[in-house]
């Protein structure tokens, strides 16, 4: 291992984490927007997604 490789793998994660904080607010959104819109499934749907995304954002961190 050389020095730099946690540096990089430090930036590795973060930059992960940021997309994937992303893709979760938007995916909230949408959760909203099917509730809003009584589509019970469609949101089911998206809250497993969001779920999925949770997970791997607390596998990054």
């Amino acid at each position: 291992m050389y020095q730099g490789e946690d540096a990089v793998n430090t930036i590795l994660r973060q930059s992960q984490s940021e997309v994937l904080s992303r893709l979760y607010e938007m995916k909230c959104k949408q959760i909203k927007h099917a509730r809003e819109k009584g589509e019970h499934l469609h949101s089911q749907v998206l809250e497993a997604e969001a779920e999925a995304i949770s997970n791997a954002l607390k596998s990054v961190r």
